[in-house]
């Protein structure tokens, strides 16, 4: 979905995405909003020709959107003046745009609709795969981001942001270390550069805590990579070499010889010790 600039705001993230339609759709016309109490606020619009759009808030259950929003699932008029499956609450909105034919595709995060994308077209215009698929990628893209979002803030909540030695409990300590290894396994589903840097700015801090609470040992040398990495933080909370398969969309022959590799680099005989060294090298929390 396009390069993010810094941390973006949410307005920010809907205006990038109506322009992803845009130019990824063959809608001449996109826009789109996030729900709130009830109702999805219009916020970004890309391509209209009059200013009707401007300031649209579409109610849940009301309109094609409505519609979508509360089905969960994209919702189409391709004659939208004469469709029949929808309220038409909305016609001096979106037929004094000249809009014939449009589509509405929900925002959905952990199965709740966060919000509408619409594309639409002047004229009654077909909708097929070639058409629906790169508008269900922008909103998947953004349905993403808003998850990783999501678990980054809930996450980092946990962290402590006191300078100086950290004092952990054993629950506190187990609880980070089940977010290093959750939010490591998001990252390697996150195909966006900027995203995963700001995961990877979340994870080096949670690693950063071994020796802020004393427990990492000064003058360990040992690089591992990325992929060992995770494999050895989803082995450090007892998953075998199955449940890591599974976790990291990996074969468990591959998940096998990154244990393997990672155990060699910390001179470890059982991933159990590699787990404990990469903890004290501060490689892990």
């Amino acid at each position: 979905m396009g390069a993010p600039t810094g941390t973006e705001s949410e307005a920010q993230l809907v205006a990038r995405a109506v322009d992803q339609l845009t130019k990824r759709t063959r809608f001449p016309v996109a826009f789109g909003g996030f729900e709130s109490e009830g109702a999805v606020r219009v916020s970004a619009i890309a391509g209209a020709r009059t200013h009707h759009l401007e300031g649209l808030v579409v109610h849940a259950g009301r309109g094609l959107g409505g519609k979508a929003l509360v089905e969960k699932r994209p919702r189409l008029a391709l004659d939208y003046r004469s469709s029949r499956t929808i309220t038409h609450d909305y016609d001096r909105v979106i037929l004094g745009e000249g809009i014939a034919t449009l589509f509405a595709v929900p925002v959905v995060v952990s199965g709740r609709a966060r919000g509408v994308l619409y594309c639409g077209s002047w004229s009654e215009s077909p909708v097929g795969d070639v058409v629906a698929g790169p508008a269900f990628e922008v909103a998947t893209e953004l349905a993403t981001e808003l998850r990783v979002r999501d678990e980054v803030d809930r996450r980092l909540s946990l962290v402590p942001t006191t300078t100086g030695p950290v004092t952990l409990t054993t629950s506190t300590r187990e609880e980070l270390r089940e977010s290093y290894a959750e939010l490591r396994s998001i990252a390697s589903t996150v195909e966006d550069a900027g995203i995963r840097a700001r995961l990877a700015g979340v994870e080096r801090r949670l690693a950063a805590l071994s020796s802020e609470s004393g427990e990492s040992t000064p003058g360990l040398d040992v690089h591992l990579s990325p992929r060992e990495i995770d494999v050895l933080a989803c082995a450090a909370l007892g998953a075998t070499n199955a449940g890591i398969a599974q976790t990291l969309a990996l074969k468990e022959v591959t998940v096998k010889s990154y244990l393997q590799s990672a155990m060699a680099k910390l001179d470890a005989s059982t991933r159990h010790a590699a787990v404990a060294k990469a903890r004290r090298a501060g490689l892990l929390p």
